[in-house]
């Protein structure tokens, strides 16, 4: 009885012993995980915390930890590329109101200070500074539009739209200014109308930016043309040109807002480094999505592709 009892005692006094070293190991791990996550805090890094134990409740807190630091890191990646962003989009919002705003600051002080100008003469300087205030404008709606459709605070509701009509009416718009250029066109369009879910006003303004950007760029090549190709299920019109393209580097950038590359066309696109943006919103508004791929004074083809439509 008395060994007994004996047995128990030690294999209490064991249990305890065990017990007190596992809570002593688990404090320490506790401890050190403490430790580390205020290190990686205050230290900013991309480190993770790392350590080895059995107990399973702290594992599964490793796990969830782990998971929150990565997920505060990309937050932290995001946010500088954002704050780069808003840095280069303030800098070119000065450059761009500073070029015509010192333009009008001219005219306006020849007018002052030259009061024997002749009427032609400043007829001449009036219109230059009307022109150059409807350029002050257009900067600024470019940005108001932006924010609009960032903030999704815009009217496009979606419906059955004739693709085939819109795209014919859009490169006619630019007709007289293809042949002023002496550019030729390649149009190919589908005789039956193909349809597809969308906006007119926002496919309207896409096609605008899309044959604007060609024209501008696609001089050198001598021809721009636009496609409009079907499946299935999407309908893919294609805006194209033989210029100077756009290099294989800077092909995944263009989209971003105020990507500033001095060649890129998403600057001269609308001299504020936001119509390709504007344009790639706009498509994603109407559920599509947009791809870029250039071979420089090959070609350079813009793809647009919008759910179709069959009944």
């Amino acid at each position: 009885m008395i060994i007994c009892l004996l047995l128990i005692i030690v294999s209490l006094v064991g249990i305890i012993i065990f017990q007190m070293k596992a809570k002593k190991q688990q404090d320490a791990e506790i401890q050190y995980m403490h430790q580390k996550l205020q290190t990686i805090i205050d230290e900013q890094s991309n480190e993770k915390i790392l350590v080895s134990t059995a107990n399973q409740e702290l594992q599964q807190l490793l796990i969830a930890m782990n998971a929150l630091l990565d997920h505060k890191q990309k937050v932290q990646v995001t946010h500088r590329k954002m704050e780069g962003s808003m840095k280069k989009m303030l800098a070119n919002i000065s450059h761009d109101l500073k070029t015509p705003l010192t333009v009008v600051l001219g005219y306006t002080e020849m007018l002052q200070l030259q009061p024997s100008l002749s009427d032609e003469e400043r007829q001449r300087l009036l219109t230059g500074v009307h022109s150059k205030t409807l350029d002050v404008l257009k900067i600024i709606h470019t940005f108001f539009d932006l924010a609009k459709l960032e903030a999704g605070d815009t009217d496009y509701p979606m419906t059955k739209i004739n693709v085939s009509e819109i795209c014919r009416k859009n490169i006619l718009s630019f007709y007289d200014m293809v042949m002023s250029l002496g550019l030729e066109i390649d149009i190919t369009i589908p005789e039956i109308s193909v349809y597809a879910l969308g906006n007119e006003e926002a496919l309207d303004r896409v096609l605008n930016n899309l044959l604007s950007n060609a024209i501008a760029y696609g001089a050198a090549g001598n021809i721009i043309g636009l496609t409009v190709r079907t499946d299935d299920t999407n309908i893919c019109i294609d805006v194209w040109d033989r210029g100077k393209g756009i290099d294989e580097y800077h092909i995944d950038n263009v989209f971003e807002r105020m990507y500033t590359l001095e060649d890129s066309r998403n600057k001269s696109f609308q001299g504020s480094g936001l119509g390709l943006t504007i344009t790639k919103r706009l498509v994603e508004l109407m559920d599509g999505s947009i791809q870029l791929s250039s071979i420089p004074y090959e070609k350079t083809i813009f793809t647009i592709s919008l759910k179709r439509m069959m009944y």
